[in-house]
């Protein structure tokens, strides 16, 4: 009987990431799970198999095997108690930091705790067998072959990172008996480069940075980031809480939403930084990513991932400023040159977040720093360039509705002297209003309190939420709650606790504080509300994110629901609409 590859996708990727990453030393023992694996394994040809039926001896084979060899070494059982025979070679490995790939076969994790024979919990690793344990899961589609490629990238980039140890895979098999498969499918390999490897080359064409938030950039690091951009003709991309200030930025929100021509034909995506409010959407349209972070960790955003560059930024741009030189600007002044030009055709607002944002961006005192919250507030804000001397954050770590002022007022206490900017939605304000409260509140803070009397970002037309139209108000976008938008409740708080109070609930009204609001001398904190309504908010997003053309509003909202709720959500409500 002629066996080739087993049809099962996640054992086919796994055997293509062990032979691109020249991992080619197996040691297996016999069992049921991992049975299609080793019939793989065997067809392939290419690998050295050793069998152990002691799979404690086995690990104890692996260690001695990667020890004398310096490669790194797989070991594969079944599930039941053969996992558990590893533990004491792999407590060896992990205090010797030997690269010792862990594969092990199990049933459909469903089964766990249901009373199926040989299905014991390896969902809790102990803490020195170790150093990375992940779940490869039977891949029924394309997105499920992608989340597997990056997590095996990642168990075998485990083995070696920050000093290496064992890594652990635990690999679900349908029993699939069709074994016909000739050819293993293409992967994507994502390497790691240390400081001491040879650095690949730059491809040519067209290079750019992106930064997600990111601690503030030192003047010795934006100037080799600078050197970079002018040797190879780049630009730098990001928001307000990049921390980038250098001669390349440019923000990219209003360009990205206008799908502009100079984002197009990126070779070359250079990903810094964290997590990000700004859905920076060139990643899908260059053709490569390389990530540049010191925890080494492979986190592909953009789904183009081939490098990460274990390293701080300032030895990466060091690295490579000197190579393969293509000096210029063109770039960055065509993306200037865009972006001016979108600007300028910008239309009117109505009262809301964004004709805010366009009013105060650059008006803001020089020196002065401002905190965003989540989502309206800080999108509003990334169309619009704010000046280089202003230091800018926002909480898009966690990303939640809380902490906001919190955040604020814990950074307004560092520098006395300076003037500090808040710009809050009406939930996140009094979700967080306990503590304007607080005794060491200084007279150094500026909040902007945006009171739409729900959570607007529920309503708009990107957003999900607004098919549900009047019914998103009582429980999804929270409407009502805090006086429904009360003229007097945020006024009596803050005259109770001596903080100045401006409001406005036009146009005219806004503009009218707004001098005093930006008065750059420090004489006492103060909190200017604004009323809007989500009509006006939503209607100026749509102005701002539309591109002119008459289905783009659409084609925008059937994407955001579809990302957001999945092809099976998206089927379940249109039956309900029916």
């Amino acid at each position: 009987m002629g066996t080739y590859y087993s049809s099962e996708k996640n054992i086919q990727i796994l055997i293509a990431l062990l032979k691109m990453h020249n991992i080619r030393k197996v040691i297996t023992s016999p069992g049921g799970t991992n049975m299609m694996l080793n019939a793989s394994l065997m067809y392939d040809g290419s690998f050295e198999i050793y069998s152990s039926v002691d799979e404690r001896s086995a690990a104890y084979i692996a260690c001695g095997m990667a020890e004398e060899s310096g490669e790194p070494v797989m070991i594969t059982c079944t599930g039941a108690t053969a996992s558990r025979n590893y533990m004491p070679g792999l407590t060896e490995a992990y205090y010797r930091k030997l690269p010792i790939l862990v594969v092990t076969g199990t049933q459909d994790i469903r089964r766990l705790g249901n009373l199926y024979d040989q299905v014991i919990d390896r969902t809790i690793q102990a803490k020195d067998i170790v150093t990375f344990s992940t779940y490869i899961p039977t891949v029924r589609d394309e997105k499920d072959a992608e989340s597997a490629t990056l997590k095996i990238n990642q168990a075998i980039s485990a083995l070696t990172l920050n000093g290496g140890g064992p890594s652990h895979i635990n690999l679900e098999t349908i029993y699939s008996k069709d074994l016909s498969v000739k050819e293993l499918p293409p992967v994507k390999t994502i390497h790691r480069i240390d400081y001491n490897d040879k650095l690949p080359e730059l491809p040519q064409g067209k290079i750019a940075i992106f930064i997600g938030s990111h601690h503030s950039f030192n003047e010795k690091l934006t100037m080799c980031i600078d050197a970079f951009c002018e040797n190879h003709n780049a630009v730098v991309f990001c928001d307000h809480t990049s921390g980038y200030k250098g001669k390349f930025r440019q923000v990219d929100a209003l360009l990205n939403t206008k799908n502009a021509s100079c984002l197009h034909n990126i070779r070359l995506l250079i990903h810094l930084g964290e997590i990000s409010g700004n859905h920076f959407n060139v990643g899908p349209r260059a053709q490569e990513v390389w990530r540049v972070c010191e925890d080494g960790q492979l986190r592909d955003r953009y789904g183009k991932l081939s490098y990460v560059f274990h390293m701080d930024d300032l030895h990466f741009f060091e690295s490579y400023t000197h190579v393969n030189i293509q000096p210029g600007t063109s770039f960055l002044l065509a993306c200037q040159k865009e972006y001016q030009e979108l600007y300028a055709s910008l239309p009117e607002f109505p009262l809301s977040n964004i004709w805010m944002a366009k009013q105060l961006a650059h008006r803001l005192p020089e020196n002065s720093v401002i905190h965003f919250g989540i989502l309206t507030s800080l999108r509003s804000w990334n169309f619009f360039e704010i000046s280089k001397s202003i230091n800018s954050a926002c909480n898009v770590g966690g990303f939640g509705t809380d902490g906001m002022l919190s955040s604020l007022l814990g950074a307004s206490l560092v520098h006395p002297q300076k003037l500090y900017f808040g710009i809050v939605g009406d939930l996140a304000f009094f979700y967080d209003m306990n503590v304007l409260g607080n005794r060491h509140f200084g007279n150094n803070l500026r909040i902007l309190l945006v009171n739409n009397g729900k959570g607007c970002e529920f309503t708009h037309h990107l957003n999900p939420g607004h098919i549900f139209e009047e019914n998103v108000n009582p429980y999804i976008a929270a409407a009502g709650h805090n006086g429904n938008q009360s003229h007097t409740l945020v006024r009596n708080y803050a005259q109770s606790l001596d903080i100045d109070y401006m409001a406005a609930d036009t146009k005219e009204e806004f503009l009218k504080h707004l001098d005093k609001f930006i008065d750059a001398k420090i004489t006492k904190s103060c909190i200017f509300e604004v009323f809007t309504h989500d009509i006006d908010e939503n209607e100026a997003l749509k102005l701002i994110t539309s591109t002119g053309k008459a289905n783009d509003l659409k084609a925008e909202l059937k994407d955001c629901v579809k990302n957001a709720i999945g092809e099976k959500g998206v089927a379940t409500l249109k039956r309900l609409l029916k």
